[in-house]
């Protein structure tokens, strides 16, 4: 192979071809430096399936409770569970209708139990009002038909402004339990102590 033999001009210096730097200087890059792979991604490496543009279907009794989509699913099948990326979920109630939204960055999916979880930038929203909630993190529980958090969250609805640490809620945010709770408009009704 002839393309990295530098040739010598009489009165110039040896020099070394552009491939040749080029080489060197992306050996130099890589070697020791680089970015070294992350926990989370060795274990993704361990799949044992990958989807790319998933979509599945949560039934209950013949009816579809959500519809999970997500850009990426790796799928773990000691565990049941598949971890998304880029995950988008819409819920159903009991007649079928459409209730709410969730989105996040990533999140799991246990199929066993059909339990969620969304992590990074999570926003679920209301069908009824445009009522949005902002967290980092929520679980979905499918025996309990129930939401929740334990991190900060804000939650904007046409005539509500609210703040709060962790929250418990039915999955179209009507029946909301919190702490620490504050904010503004509409009519509040707080557990008793």
């Amino acid at each position: 192979m002839n393309a990295f033999v530098s040739r010598l001009t009489p009165g110039r210096r040896p020099g070394v071809s552009r491939a040749l730097r080029a080489l060197v200087l992306f050996s130099a890059a890589c070697g020791g430096r680089g970015t070294q792979p992350t926990a989370t991604q060795s274990v993704l490496d361990s799949a044992d399936q990958v989807l790319i543009g998933m979509t599945h279907y949560v039934t209950e009794t013949g009816l579809q409770r959500a519809r999970v989509r997500a850009d990426t699913a790796y799928f773990f099948s000691n565990t049941q569970s598949a971890e998304l990326r880029n995950v988008h979920i819409t819920f159903y109630d009991a007649r079928g209708a459409e209730t709410s939204t969730l989105s996040s960055r990533e999140g799991t999916y246990h199929w066993r139990t059909q339990d969620m979880e969304g992590r990074g930038n999570v926003v679920a929203v209301r069908n009824s009002d445009g009522g949005t909630l902002h967290t980092e993190v929520m679980r979905y529980s499918q025996a309990r038909s129930e939401v929740t958090s334990d991190l900060p969250f804000t939650f904007d609805a046409p005539t509500q402004h609210l703040k709060g640490v962790g929250f418990t809620s039915d999955p179209d945010f009507h029946n909301v339990a919190t702490k620490h709770l504050t904010g503004t408009g509409g009519q509040l009704v707080l557990p008793r102590e």
